[in-house]
């Protein structure tokens, strides 16, 4: 039974039967003292709540009338329901314990969908044994260590729901492996899985990329253009780096998950979309909404689920696998006899720090075998690698950065490794184990300008 509170009756009215016609049982009522007596009772399916009871518009009620639910059924998932200009009322629900909001006027595949993820999670058990992992298609993710083991887990509960997922991470660990894994177990496998930087889109390309634009709709728009969103219907949405997205960008992206509609740029007709969103960053979100660079509510719009990639230096007994992967896949690659790994050499890979984590680990597995063209590697060639793959660390010892800033030390790393490479931003950003799009951002945050080679 899916419970509705609202003091309007023709919203009850119309959810009861859109319910009803969803093939959900409905009931409804008016006010909290009515819907504290029906959960006092039993225990509802799902609750959609509105926010705001009476002439009140603070939310007061709404949010006392949440609590009070959770005191008597912690469990059952609460979807509020308030005007896009209230928001905030919305999030401070979710900071109480509500499972998702929607706004006023909704879209009903956009609320169904909703409803759907919110009872599929709910019948997920969250200590679900471990073997869920074994069915796993895990494409190409490789280890077996507990840390990565406790994410493919949580993958296998969730990854069959629509719930929108926030992978987050170091750079370089895995998180389009993860957002891959996390589509081809869906039930979504069959339809399309549009990846999006968007560390790399300008404020003033973004709503072209993602929304699409008719021929003539600004001075360059020559033809007319798909938008990421319609590309990804009826499937997967990866937003990558979605920390670094402008804040103007961000309310745009956020009016489309809310309502899954959008408007292509030079044609007013609203278009309908069905996409899973699944996002990663390697920011630190809750501080950025704290310092207000980044909206509260888009935030708690993207991470229904949060998966926290661990560093490889968490994961160090993958390190072998991972080594022995890589190995394997240049060979095949580039047409190269199958290389052998010294016991030393292990110990010596499995041994360093790993800043720029499984990509660094790969860069250097790959450097030395197109270097060394040994068919047995020592900790010895790795060696000779790692030290001239880290000459601009070496370089600057404790002394030289005594009293300078994380961001001078940035900075002057960034520095040497351009100066080092002649500006060649492609070995830039692999000797700082970092993609070109993070480097661009680094570029701009330093004013550092490059002639690039």
């Amino acid at each position: 039974m899916i419970l509705i509170i609202d003091d309007d009756s023709a919203v009850r009215s119309s959810l009861s039967f859109m319910l009803k016609r969803a093939g959900y049982v409905a009931q409804t009522v008016p006010g909290p003292r009515e819907a504290m007596d029906v959960v006092r009772a039993e225990a509802p399916s799902l609750i959609l709540m509105d926010m705001n009871f009476t002439l009140s518009t603070t939310g007061e009620e709404g949010l006392t009338l949440l609590k009070q639910v959770k005191v008597f059924r912690p469990d059952v998932p609460v979807i509020l329901m308030t005007a896009w200009g209230s928001i905030q009322l919305a999030v401070q629900g979710m900071q109480a314990g509500a499972f998702d909001f929607i706004t006023k006027p909704w879209n009903n595949a956009a609320l169904l969908q909703r409803i759907e993820t919110a009872l599929d999670l709910a019948a997920v058990p969250k200590d679900a044994p471990e073997e869920q992992s074994e069915t796993l298609n895990r494409s190409h993710i490789i280890g077996k260590s507990q840390g990565l083991m406790e994410v493919l887990n949580t993958v296998a509960r969730i990854a069959r729901t629509n719930a929108s997922v926030l992978i987050t991470g170091e750079s370089g660990t895995g998180k389009e492996l993860i957002a891959e894994a996390i589509h081809i177990n869906s039930q979504r496998v069959k339809q399309p899985f549009v990846k999006v930087n968007l560390g790399g889109i300008s404020q003033s390309l973004f709503e072209s990329e993602m929304f699409g634009h008719k021929k003539g709709a600004f001075t360059d728009a020559t033809t007319d253009r798909i938008g990421r969103f319609e590309l990804a219907n009826k499937g997967t949405i990866f937003l990558d780096e979605i920390g670094d997205l402008d804040p103007s960008c961000q309310v745009k992206l956020l009016r489309v998950l809310q309502d899954q509609t959008f408007e292509v740029l030079g044609d007013s007709r609203p278009r309908k979309t069905d996409i899973r969103v699944v996002s990663a960053t390697n920011a630190d979100l809750r501080k950025m909404v704290s310092e207000r660079t980044f909206r509260e509510d888009l935030f708690y719009r993207i991470n229904l689920i949060t998966v926290k990639l661990p560093s490889l230096r968490e994961r160090r007994e993958d390190i072998p696998l991972l080594a022995r992967h890589f190995a394997d896949r240049q060979a095949e690659v580039n047409g190269l006899p199958r290389t052998e790994f010294s016991a030393d050499a292990l110990n010596f890979l499995s041994r360093l720090p790993y800043p720029g984590n499984i990509r660094e680990l790969k860069n250097l597995v790959e450097r030395t075998i197109l270097v060394s063209g040994k068919p047995t590697l020592d900790a010895s060639d790795f060696d000779a690698q790692y030290l001239r793959h880290d000459e601009p660390a070496k370089a600057s010892d404790s002394s030289s950065l005594a009293g300078m800033t994380l961001d001078e030390i940035e900075r002057q790393t960034i520095l040497q490794a351009l100066d080092r490479h002649k500006g060649n931003l492609s070995q830039v950003a692999m000797t700082l184990g970092i993609s070109r799009a993070a480097l661009y951002r680094r570029l701009e945050k330093f004013n550092i300008t490059v002639n690039e080679k």
